[in-house]
């Protein structure tokens, strides 16, 4: 979502990395140990908005996969989903823009259409704009899991493109054990096979030895799910999944009645595990805790003026910032220009920035996320300290951006002129940068 900031938070009692909403609710959270095998699935229906959320993620992650295939209310209203697929200029959009924005493998996911002919048009359309592969669930979008999988679409789809396609929609009619992975494969020549529900139903399906037992499983799921405090929703959801025809059962009745992640664990018997797990993550909290008290103590220095401040650009205009501001204040009353010295704590990941100006250093309390954002914290409590007005958009007339407005102004006429020249073709000059109209002269010779 991008609502979510990346609070890399590297999250030091989990080790994982936290994708973390305004709120504060964890909504993805992922570990270096699945950095190089989890491909990251999102939906969208603009792609603008869909390369901005693959940017946050996808130094974290395998790849970005794009479904297009969901047709349930809550993704179709949006336009996402299966919505799509009526809409092959847009998804050529996203994913085009997907591909060309990011560094790790792109791919979507989606459903086959009416009309054979149809489908084979729009996949070809996607191979064209270069994702790595292409997820085909054999359903139609009004179909659900009770209808027959299509095999034969699939296997046409297969034929008609070179890149991989990975077969989706088997788990109702095929699989039920690892050998039918295969089968579901062969039937519809696919590169590979996508397991959705029965994977849900016990992850084991991918034990070439055959199923593990359920409970076994269960209680597997449960640990992880504990030492890495996954909300006890999503693991209630799983489990529910895993148990199906006994959920009307005692241990199914508790489980759907459990309101925590110990109540969970006590419906299974883990009881015991759960309060040693959350005792050994508390006392590892209140370690680094203590570890983090000692270096934000090294880092007190009786010269340095501190506040607890943290940036957030959205109280600022466009383009203008409070290190901007100090800049300009440092160059009119004839200072150094500020000087930053950021470091950044091993333990959590977060930085936090000294600014040197007029001989005196600031900083904020507070340890950011980014270097950048630390650097602007420390600006702030710089400009507070000094009285000065700090750009942001409750203070009125902006200084610096009527700067910007009457320089763009006075260099309209001679840009006018330079790229008549160039346009032309009656002069040699050209534009050292390019997207910008507020520049000096000097950016041209």
């Amino acid at each position: 979502s991008l609502r979510c900031h990346r609070i890399l938070i590297f999250n030091p009692v989990l080790e994982t990395v936290d994708f973390v909403a305004p709120n504060g609710r964890v909504v993805f959270r992922t570990c270096e140990r699945e950095r190089d095998c989890v491909v990251f699935q999102m939906g969208s229906a603009d792609a603008e908005r869909a390369l901005a959320v693959a940017k946050l993620v996808e130094n974290d992650v395998a790849g970005i996969d794009v479904n297009m295939g969901c047709p349930k209310e809550y993704s179709t209203k949006g336009g996402m989903g299966a919505a799509l697929l009526s809409d092959p200029d847009k998804i050529e959009s996203i994913l085009s823009t997907l591909v060309k924005g990011i560094c790790k493998p792109v791919t979507c996911k989606i459903r086959i259409l009416p009309l054979l002919e149809d489908t084979i048009h729009l996949v070809k359309r996607i191979e064209k704009t270069g994702v790595a592969a292409i997820a085909v669930h054999g359903r139609k979008k009004e179909e659900r899991p009770q209808h027959p999988v299509h095999c034969d679409v699939i296997k046409a789809i297969s034929e008609a493109v070179s890149i991989p396609v990975i077969a989706n929609g088997g788990s109702h009619d095929f699989i039920k054990e690892y050998t039918d992975i295969e089968a579901f494969q062969q039937a519809t020549a696919a590169s590979s096979v996508m397991v959705a529900r029965a994977a849900m139903w016990n992850p084991s399906i991918f034990r070439k030895e055959g199923l593990c037992p359920l409970k076994e499983v269960m209680q597997e799921y449960i640990k992880y799910a504990v030492r890495y405090d996954n909300h006890y929703t999503n693991t209630k959801y799983c489990l529910c999944q895993m148990l199906r025809e006994q959920l009307e059962t005692t241990q199914g009745r508790r489980l759907h009645a459990a309101q925590s992640t110990q109540e969970i664990c006590e419906v299974f018997e883990m009881g015991h595990f759960y309060e040693e797990t959350t005792a050994i993550l508390e006392a590892k909290k209140t370690s680094l805790k203590a570890k983090i008290q000692d270096e934000d103590d090294r880092m007190e220095d009786t010269d340095v003026i501190k506040m607890a401040i943290r940036f957030d650009k959205r109280e600022y205009p466009p383009q203008i910032t409070p290190k901007m501001y100090l800049l300009e204040w440092c160059r009119k009353e004839k200072h150094p220009q500020p000087v930053y010295e950021t470091v950044q704590r091993p333990l959590d990941r977060l930085f936090c920035s000294v600014v040197t100006v007029a001989e005196r250093k600031y900083r904020s309390t507070i340890w950011d996320k980014s270097k950048k954002l630390a650097e602007q914290a420390a600006a702030i409590v710089c400009l507070r300290m000094l009285g000065i007005p700090e750009g942001k958009l409750n203070e009125g007339e902006n200084h610096l951006i009527n700067k910007r407005k009457r320089e763009d102004q006075e260099l309209l006429p001679c840009l006018k002129i330079i790229y008549s020249f160039i346009l032309n073709g009656s002069g040699y000059i050209k534009p050292l940068i390019s997207g910008r109209t507020a520049i000096s002269n000097r950016d041209y010779v």
